[in-house]
């Protein structure tokens, strides 16, 4: 990556408009900064692309889906542009931190984590309906708004297929975080609604038990291992009831097919915990994406 992507100037607006304040973050594809609308004075978090290769073609397809996807938990991608070196893509800018940073810190309720998992089911359920599969579900990926009721945001749609259709991925390429690959995935076959949803019981399992349900496998095993399935939930947490371990199971099942829809899962979740559930926060000894 440039060091212009790392580092913009923050005395020089970016598409005529963008003045960067600080850096949010920064990753494989690119930085994110937040910046300041001239014309409108709003606050924005600007993801700055180098323009070449993929990541340049990931980044508009980024924006494409986030334009296209009009749901509260998906955040707003209010305008995109290019100069001679990088894509700019700005976003709303939403206050908080990722659910990977939450999970690694204080940790979740067993309520909250239902909750957190529900939401993103909702975003999901919502892209699934126009024709966006993420393939990239991951807590990195989920950012939980400031405030003192659970809130999240789904992130990052740059891996995202857009009707049953792939442009950017070779063949044999599998675009996304193992960990939270679905086996059928792994098995060559192309991504679906399914496949999200499988990404979703990884990351809850993970949320309510403490540690990755493939926590512990060896790198080079961990494709077998998602193939052959995660452990039932409640070898892991007993005192959960059985019918959110149930829900959580039937998210990880190996054959996509017998997965509920992520409108359906959601519900399931939201029924199952119940006022009484355990309510301790988990420890995250693990480094998953």
């Amino acid at each position: 990556m440039s060091t212009v992507a790392i580092a913009p100037s923050t005395h020089e607006l970016v598409l005529g408009r963008y003045r960067p304040v600080r850096p949010l973050g920064s990753g494989g594809s690119g930085s994110v900064w937040l910046a300041c609308d001239e014309r409108t004075g709003l606050d924005v978090a600007l993801k700055i692309i180098p323009r070449e290769g993929k990541a340049a073609a990931r980044a508009e397809r980024e924006a494409l889906a986030a334009r296209r996807l009009r749901h509260e938990r998906c955040v707003r991608a209010y305008d995109v542009g290019h100069d001679s070196t990088h894509v700019y893509i700005a976003y709303e800018y939403v206050a908080g931190r990722t659910l990977r940073e939450t999970m690694r810190t204080d940790g979740l309720s067993d309520e909250d984590a239902v909750e957190v998992a529900a939401q993103v089911l909702d975003a999901l359920a919502h892209a699934h309906r126009t024709g966006i599969v993420h393939r990239d579900v991951k807590p990195s990926n989920l950012l939980l708004e400031e405030g003192d009721e659970i809130a999240v945001r789904l992130l990052d749609f740059g891996l995202a297929q857009f009707d049953g259709a792939d442009t950017l991925t070779a063949v044999g390429d599998v675009p996304g975080t193992l960990a939270y690959i679905a086996p059928e995935r792994l098995a060559g076959a192309e991504a679906t609604p399914e496949s999200d949803v499988w990404a979703v019981g990884v990351l809850l399992w993970e949320a309510l038990a403490g540690r990755h349900p493939f926590w512990g496998v060896p790198l080079q095993e961990v494709a077998r291992a998602i193939e052959a399935g995660a452990p039932p939930l409640l070898a892991e947490r007993r005192d959960l009831p059985r019918r959110l371990a149930a829900a959580v199971d039937g998210a990880l099942a190996p054959n996509p097919e017998r997965r509920p829809r992520a409108s359906a899962l959601a519900s399931d979740l939201r029924n199952a915990i119940r006022k009484d559930a355990p309510r301790q926060a988990r420890s995250r000894p693990q480094t998953t994406a």
